[in-house]
């Protein structure tokens, strides 16, 4: 019998025919399932357009169409790539390296799932300490507690009790009634046994502790009967806690739950989400789980002691003005005795304090509406503190950047930063609580969990090995992507793309999927080379469990272990989107692309024959410890390449990042991130700016084009206003803007496409009727300079428009210096969406270039290679080498040994990651790293030198 479907089972290849997706050209390709599968090229050839936009969208597309057309509707549709067809398809999983959840809540540990089978753990196996004596609690059953009630009290008169409020205030009134009611005749109030009396109550203002007295007898065994019921109806009045005390007034506490044998405090059941810092049962309720919480800063609110509150000495408040909170300060000043215009270094602490908290007594407000008009309120001030917090409630998180300045970050006084309960932090496995693994990183958290077996008990064992086999793998699978010094409390917010990458990537070899096909894109961004080898075994291992791992790189180490690879080209851009070779890495060395040229060594990015000697001035940083630093001093010396290197989680970031950058933004720009720790800074004399150049999107909506971006666009705006046709038709600039009215096309309102909605099937984008995708409506692009509009301006590439405005100094400088960078084919009004993570980089580096500089700046460049082909670094590399040689200083962090080989200064990090890094191991030349003998950089660096 013929069959009539495709078996995938048979079909040994993804193919896909006509790609038309941005910059491909037509283009048919095909590559081997079940296999990795590595797609390289120039940045900007077209190889994202091709793994994402392409073969991932339409998988994407695919999996959508599943879903009923009425599920579809609430889901919007996905686009359907331009591309004739791809066959061949498993499920798709994109992995990018598109920013990770920003909410404090996600760390490391809940995102790989690790934290949520520790909770398990927890709750299972965890033993219980008493967090006011640290004695391991108790719970005992009706025959132990029995037992135990003859080993202390035998022949002995007892009173037994069953507690029915403990430390609370209150007069009970009801509540002793109603044990009158049920035949009790006896209380325990406060340690006192007293009579039941009708209408009885206490004081309701104090804490009291009240319990039932249930029965007294003289404890023997002849008596078992009477001694067993009175236990049992104790225990169901005291919902399973009792008490016995005797004559002497001893007392012992027994509980079924949890319970300090001393004194007597019990915990709940213990549950998973008694351990979830994002549960009401185990977040710490002062910070609701945060670790940390905001405290308004004096400070802030009163920078200058010498002013007075009418001269704007209350800095939220402003100078005076005639409206109500002042009128409030007045009566207050009258009340209090002080006046709105002493300087506050003149008045008193007891002053002070009301301004920022508030008074006690009502203060009465006198308000002239007119000379017929006064009226008085009777008001209460809180102070300026509860009214920057009430502002902040009303208007929400949008209000979050004005109360930044005035307000700073504390670690939470309760728990101490560990986000959880007391309670919950006095459960303990082999002597740690669940918040002390957390804060270990997976190195050494991977040893404790090693051994842990040995360290329980066999009841314990039996509980746990379920769970120790899952929490095991997962770490396991972190240390295979080279995250070893991260720690499970670390929030996602703060991860790098390649880290949250990684991430993914582990917890996706965990769920030990077939059949699917992972789509990476660049995976070894911020990997040392020791760790890549790791990531690349980790992929192999991901490709053997039966599925087809596509990758886009650069990497040579991850081109070269490909079992296929794509070689996109020949240029970027326009002069790109066409396969140029592919086949094995053998197979591709003898191709003779560009790419093969740089693999084979026929082209090589060359080592400069001479250092250079820089201006003789530091810039120094000294004891800095943020995170992992120990105390570390550094100089960077002025007028240098100087490249900061270092295995991953060494301490690169929280160096240069987080500590030299927010000191320098500061120091020239009065920028208010603060700095991690350190104890001072010398030679800040020595330069006149910093720029810092990240790899964060220039714009997120279609809007923003790199024309905008660098500037350039007013200037050609300006051009086009000056023009002799825009002169006579009294044109302004923002005739020639497409995002205001006036020139713009009011139909697509200056986008140059319409959404048209398609209700069941995926919105389709097509250029709008009206200006034919111009943007600009026939008036504005009549007026034409050299023959061209506006609209024809922005469709150019850079490449073009440096040839068509070489005559206009001011617009040229900027467009030249995006060439520079690499980004001739780009167009001017190229969407920044469709810009990638590298090129969005080199825009920004290409703006600051555009600058004139002084030959005393401080460029500070976080992996700057990031998106970049062998080709493209060799570029970059003069545009940074042209900026030093201004007598400017470059500092780059990087792990690409091409870039730390041309550096005149190697400043190396280590030995190891987390806990193991965060100490300067070398400082000097690159020649002198290779000789270092502990340094992981100068080992691989020799290789490449």
């Amino acid at each position: 019998m013929a069959k009539n479907h495709v078996d995938l089972g048979e079909q040994k290849e993804v193919e896909v025919y006509g790609a038309r997706v941005h910059n491909l050209k037509n283009i048919d390709v095909s590559f081997p399932r079940n296999k990795m599968v590595v797609v390289t090229g120039l940045s900007g050839s077209g190889k994202s357009s091709l793994a994402f936009d392409t073969i991932y969208a339409e998988g994407q597309r695919r999996y959508m169409e599943t879903f009923s057309a009425y599920s579809r509707q609430f889901m919007g549709g996905m686009e359907r790539p331009d591309v004739d067809k791809v066959s061949g398809l498993s499920p798709v999983i994109a992995i990018e390296q598109k920013t990770t959840s920003k909410n404090p809540r996600s760390t490391v540990g809940t995102i790989t799932e690790i934290y949520d089978f520790m909770r398990l753990l927890y709750a299972r196996v965890g033993d219980a300490f008493s967090y006011n004596t640290g004695e391991k609690m108790e719970r005992m059953s009706e025959d132990q507690i029995l037992q135990n009630i003859y080993k202390k009290f035998e022949n002995s008169a007892v009173n037994i009790l069953a507690p029915v409020v403990k430390g609370r205030k209150g007069h009970y009134r009801e509540l002793f009634e109603q044990i009158r009611k049920q035949g009790y005749v006896k209380v325990r109030v406060d340690g006192e046994i007293q009579d039941l009396v009708a209408k009885m109550q206490v004081d309701r203002y104090k804490i009291h502790d009240i319990e039932i007295v249930v029965d007294r007898l003289i404890v023997d065994p002849k008596d078992h009967k009477r001694l067993l019921d009175s236990i049992q109806t104790a225990m169901r009045l005291g919902k399973g806690i009792i008490k016995i005390s005797d004559k002497e007034n001893n007392v012992a506490h027994f509980s079924k739950f949890l319970m300090c044998p001393t004194t007597g405090i019990s915990y709940d059941e213990p549950q998973p989400n008694s351990f979830s810092f994002n549960s009401p049962y185990g977040a710490c309720e002062t910070c609701d789980g945060l670790g940390y919480i905001f405290v308004v800063d004096k400070k802030s609110i009163m920078p200058n002691m010498k002013l007075s509150i009418l001269n704007g000495g209350l800095a939220p408040l402003g100078e005076y003005r005639d409206i109500w909170v002042f009128q409030v300060l007045k009566a207050l000043g009258k009340k209090y005795n002080f006046s709105l215009s002493t300087p506050l270094e003149k008045l008193s602490e007891e002053h002070i304090d009301i301004l920022l908290k508030g008074a006690p007594d009502l203060i009465s407000v006198e308000v002239a509406y007119n000379k017929w008009n006064v009226q008085n309120y009777q008001v209460t001030f809180d102070g300026i503190i509860k009214l920057l917090e009430e502002q902040q409630e009303k208007r929400g998180e949008g209000a979050s950047d004005d109360m930044e300045a005035f307000r700073r970050l504390e670690t939470c006084p309760d728990c101490h930063g560990a986000r959880l309960k007391k309670e919950s932090l006095h459960f303990k496995v082999d002597g740690k609580n669940i918040s002390e693994l957390a804060t270990m990183d997976v190195a050494n958290l991977h040893q404790w969990f090693d051994g842990v077996e040995e360290r329980l008990s066999e009841r314990q064992n039996t509980i746990a090995k379920e769970i120790l086999k899952e929490i095991r793998a997962r770490i396991g699978f972190l240390l295979d992507v080279g995250l070893n010094y991260l720690t499970l409390d670390r929030t996602s917010r703060t991860l790098s793309g390649g880290e949250a990458q990684r991430i993914r990537l582990a917890t996706q070899i965990g769920s030990q999927l077939m059949n699917v096909m992972y789509i990476l894109d660049e995976p070894s961004i911020g990997l040392h080379q020791r760790d890549n080898e790791r990531l690349i075994t980790a992929l192999k291992n991901l490709r053997d469990l039966g599925n087809t791992v596509l990758v886009v790189e650069h990497d040579k180490d991850m081109i070269l272990e490909a079992d296929h690879v794509i070689d996109v080209g020949p240029a970027a851009g326009v002069h790109g989107g066409q396969i140029v070779a592919q086949g094995t890495p053998a197979q591709i060395l003898k191709s003779g692309t560009l790419t093969a040229s740089y693999l084979n060594g026929k082209k090589s990015i060359e080592v400069p024959k001479k250092r250079r000697e820089g201006n003789g001035h530091h810039l120094g940083i000294i004891k800095a410890t943020g995170h992992n630093l120990k105390e570390v001093s550094v100089d960077f010396p002025l007028g240098k390449f100087i490249a900061v290197t270092g295995v991953s989680g060494s301490g690169k970031s929280s160096l240069i990042t987080e500590t030299l950058y927010p000191i320098l933004n500061h120091h020239f720009f009065r920028a208010k991130k603060k700095p991690l720790g350190y104890e001072k800074v010398t030679g800040l004399k020595e330069i006149d700016k910093v720029i810092e150049i990240d790899q964060a999107p220039i714009g997120r909506t279609p809007r923003s084009n790199p024309s905008t971006y660098t500037g350039v666009f007013s200037d050609i705006r300006n051009l086009f206003v000056a023009l002799p046709e825009a002169k006579i038709r009294g044109y302004k600039p923002g005739r020639f803007s497409f995002n205001v009215k006036g020139g713009r096309c009011e139909t697509c309102q200056g986008a140059g496409m319409k959404v048209i909605e398609m209700n069941f099937l995926p919105d389709v984008q097509v250029p709008c009727e009206e200006c034919g995708g111009r943007r600009y409506n026939r008036e504005t692009l009549e007026v034409r300079y050299k023959g061209k509009s506006i609209s024809d301006v922005l469709d150019m590439s850079i490449e073009d428009a440096c040839h068509f405005f070489e005559h206009m100094p001011s617009i040229y400088r900027k467009i030249k210096t995006l060439n520079d960078v690499g980004l001739g084919y780009i167009r001017l009004g190229q969407a920044s969406t469709t810009l990638s993570g590298g090129e969005a980089q080199r825009v920004k580096l290409a703006t600051e270039l555009s600058k004139k500089d002084t030959g005393k700046t401080f460029y500070i460049l976080d992996e700057p290679t990031t998106g970049l082909h062998f080709e493209d670094i060799a570029v970059l590399l003069g545009v940074l080498n042209s900026l030093v040689d201004k007598g400017n200083t470059v500092l780059v962090i990087e792990h690409n040994l091409d870039v730390v080989k041309v550096a005149d200064w190697v400043i190396d990090l280590g030995e190891e990651g987390g806990a193991g890094g965060g100490r300067i191991i070398f400082e000097g030349t690159p020649e002198g790293l290779i000789e270092n003998p502990i340094s992981l950089t100068g080992k691989f660096l020799k290789k490449e030198m």
